[in-house]
């Protein structure tokens, strides 16, 4: 993977308050866990991905369709085993894959599914390619470069239908577009995660020498020492650590008041992340593993309209299931990651061409610090599919599952002091 190298880079030896919302394709340190005992609590304002911030007001989720359900009993006798890679490890950013494995989303279908947690050394869409996994969770960007560089991925399913990649700064530092960046401290997490800047750099005629880029730990440690102007976050994770975490000045946990927040998704250099990808030969050659593919899809939206409708449910199987992060973190995590699916116009999971090509369009044309772009050519039509999961939303509404989520409301979510 060519992944991007930054010329002015100072790393942030600072401790973690989280671990990390995406992971990298590389190795580095992980985020430690804050684990406080907190009394004071914030009510969080979520963030848009269409506008800077917008306050959830809402106190329950859902679509307005019955809440999703599955029926393990009509699992048949044997079961198909099916690994599942994920990019990182245990959280609610894979809610839904958790969801389906405990609701018996998968057995219905008749898969006994195995997720392999990811981790600092793990290259999801490598281990895809390897024959390690027979489906991974990973950025379309992280996923398109692998796929360039020799591994036969195929998205099948789009499950993040917005970016939630943001860069949060304190008020008095001026940056409410990525125009201000100009001669600014713009912290980024590196190895595939900053695609987003330079595009954004890009679009408000910034060169690379116009800013300062340093590497920060997947955190917000960074921004709180004042090393950096503004930190790379994404919206249901390091955003909330901020939100999190006690202003000395004031004794109280931060606001958004506090912060300005660029989303990359409103200022339109959002690129596709969280994807199914499948192994393309073999999508190709073996229609057992097709027809597989076809099931874990359905299984897997249908383990995401459960968060959907009740993302309490799912944030108490993530932390049953090891999460080191808090409960209430976990909550913010499912709440804000729902923002990302729903409402999704062409059915939860279906490729939108033009989001699509957008992302393409900018690993093709946006240039690093070297020069070098995230791929050299257009990965041509076979890098995805409609074909998957469009039979998989065939089935789901035939079956009366909504999964437009034309209805969907997220919740208030009260964070407090580490999120525990």
């Amino acid at each position: 993977m060519n992944a991007m190298r930054m010329k002015a880079v100072t790393l942030l030896a600072v401790a973690g308050l989280g671990v990390a919302a995406c992971g990298s394709d590389k190795k580095e340190s992980a985020a430690t866990t804050a684990s406080t005992t907190a009394t004071t609590t914030a009510v969080s304002t979520a963030v848009s991905t269409g506008a800077s911030t917008a306050v959830s007001t809402a106190t329950t989720g859902g679509a307005t369709s019955a809440k999703t359900t599955c029926d393990k009993t009509k699992a048949p006798a044997k079961l198909t085993p099916v690994k599942l890679q994920l990019q990182w490890f245990t959280q609610a950013q894979f809610a839904g894959y958790y969801a389906a494995v405990e609701d018996g989303c998968y057995a219905e279908q008749g898969l006994d599914v195995q997720i392999l947690e990811g981790g600092v050394d793990i290259v999801p869409q490598t281990v895809l390619a390897s024959g390690q996994a027979d489906f991974a969770i990973a950025w379309v960007p992280k996923a398109l470069a692998s796929r360039e560089a020799g591994a036969d991925i195929v998205d099948i399913a789009q499950v993040y239908q917005r970016s939630g990649t943001l860069q949060v700064s304190f008020k008095d530092k001026g940056i409410v577009t990525g125009a201000d960046y100009k001669g600014k401290k713009i912290g980024n997490w590196g190895f595939g995660n900053e695609y987003e800047i330079f595009a954004d750099l890009a679009k408000n005629n910034l060169k690379v020498s116009d800013v300062t880029l340093l590497a920060q730990q997947f955190d917000m440690s960074g921004l709180l020492s004042g090393d950096i102007d503004a930190a790379e976050a994404m919206t249901y994770n390091e955003y909330a650590q901020l939100l999190e975490t006690k202003n000395a000045a004031t004794g109280k946990l931060y606001t958004p008041d506090d912060l300005n927040v660029v989303s990359y998704e409103a200022e339109g250099v959002g690129m596709l992340q969280d994807a199914i990808w499948a192994d393309g030969a073999k999508l190709k050659s073996d229609s057992t593993y097709k027809d597989t593919a076809v099931k874990f899809v359905t299984a897997s939206l249908k383990g995401w309209t459960i968060c959907r409708d009740d993302p309490e449910s799912c944030r108490d199987i993530v932390v049953a299931k090891g999460s080191k992060l808090g409960a209430v973190h976990q909550l913010w995590q499912t709440n804000e990651v729902n923002k990302l699916i729903w409402p999704a116009a062409g059915g939860v999971g279906h490729i939108d061409t033009a989001a699509w090509d957008r992302t393409v369009k900018i690993a093709l044309g946006t240039p690093n610090a070297d020069g070098a772009t995230v791929i050299t050519k257009d990965p041509g039509t076979d890098a995805y599919t409609n074909d998957i999961v469009d039979a998989a939303l065939k089935e789901l509404t035939a079956e009366g599952v909504d999964t437009k989520g034309a209805g969907f409301t997220p919740e208030t979510v009260t964070l407090t002091e580490g999120g525990s």
